[in-house]
């Protein structure tokens, strides 16, 4: 199993920038398959971004394609969202997510078995 736990999530205006930190407990982190998905106010939960599990696939949405990069320091047991040009639709409760099933990147949240608490991002215009 592993425990995720995010942080760096925090209010920002319009067209700033955000680095957001997932640290997962365990020692088989880099066997995991690892996503960033929000969660707006009324709102489901969707799909932000996602990387295999050596790193080499990286799939984004539409939504933040360009703007949005995840990566992952295997030797940290952190995976990273580096969120620029932050707009209002931005806001949400950010998760990350992760899973072993899949050597690749997935962006349907029913592959992940594993999800952080989530912190919150919100975006002032």
């Amino acid at each position: 199993q592993v425990q995720l736990v995010e942080s760096g999530g925090g209010s920002v205006q319009a067209g700033d920038s955000l680095r957001l930190s997932c640290a997962a407990s365990g020692r088989t982190f880099s066997t995991y398959s690892l996503g960033w998905f929000r969660q707006a106010p009324g709102n489901l939960r969707e799909f932000v971004t996602a990387i295999s599990w050596r790193g080499g696939t990286t799939y984004y949405a539409d939504s933040v394609k360009g703007r949005f990069t995840i990566s992952r320091d295997n030797a940290k047991n952190t995976v990273y969202l580096q969120m620029n040009s932050l707009k209002p639709d931005d806001t949400a409760v950010y998760y990350c997510a992760a899973t072993q099933a899949l050597r690749s990147a997935s962006d349907s949240e029913f592959h992940y078995s594993y999800w952080g608490q989530g912190t919150q991002v919100p975006v002032s215009s």
